[in-house]
């Protein structure tokens, strides 16, 4: 008997991960399994300051994250099919971004032990976007953790992101240009998702991104 299907939605801040898993659901008949981010005590505090604050803030979401992903996702695929807004290899790329010397080393030798528990999806989908639009979807959902968010620290996510997936062989990639797509108001603009996800799921077929700036 085959494992289920596990899909995970990724991409930088903004994009529409989580909109976009919740509208697949019922169409791959799967459970949903969303990032906690909210339970987060420094978030907000990392956007006005994020010196200061990355370590503890990329340390609690190492530990949820793997939390998460190690007790539910295994639970989930003994009986049905898993879409999730994010995957475990995400936190490594923003402590990357946030991390450096001890901190960044401490970091490496906390998730180099946690990291081989964690199941690889069957497929990542990779939404893009340019940085104008992210900027404006963060605007529009207005979050207020979030309105500190500086543009420079956006698109260096974004482009961290490019860079990761562009090297990215863990598993099946699907890249998805989501800067005229509206998944919501747009039943023609899911239904070109869904049958990206589907063919790409048939054919087996590893899509790396081209590496933009």
């Amino acid at each position: 008997m085959s494992r289920n299907l596990y899909i995970a939605i990724e991409g930088p801040i903004g994009v529409g991960k989580t909109t976009l898993a919740r509208l697949l659901k019922d169409e791959f008949k799967a459970e949903l399994l969303l990032e906690i981010f909210e339970e987060n005590p420094f978030l907000s505090r990392f956007y006005a300051d994020r010196k200061r604050y990355a370590f503890q803030t990329q340390i609690f979401f190492l530990l949820s994250r793997y939390r998460q992903q190690h007790q539910v996702v295994p639970k989930v695929l003994q009986r049905s099919n898993l879409i999730s807004d994010y995957t475990f290899a995400k936190d490594r790329l923003f402590a990357h971004l946030n991390l450096s010397g001890e901190e960044l080393e401490m970091y490496e030798r906390i998730h180099a032990i946690l990291a081989e528990k964690i199941p690889t999806p069957d497929l990542v989908v990779y939404l893009r976007a340019d940085i104008e639009t992210l900027m404006e979807r963060i605007a529009f959902r207005d979050r207020p953790y979030e309105r500190r968010i500086e543009r420079e620290y956006l698109d260096s996510v974004r482009m961290a992101y490019e860079r990761f997936f562009a090297e990215y062989d863990r598993c099946l990639v699907l890249p998805i240009d989501t800067n005229e797509l509206n998944f919501v108001r747009n039943p023609a603009d899911l239904d070109y998702v869904i049958r990206r996800i589907r063919s790409t799921l048939r054919e087996g077929i590893y899509q790396p991104p081209l590496l933009r700036e």
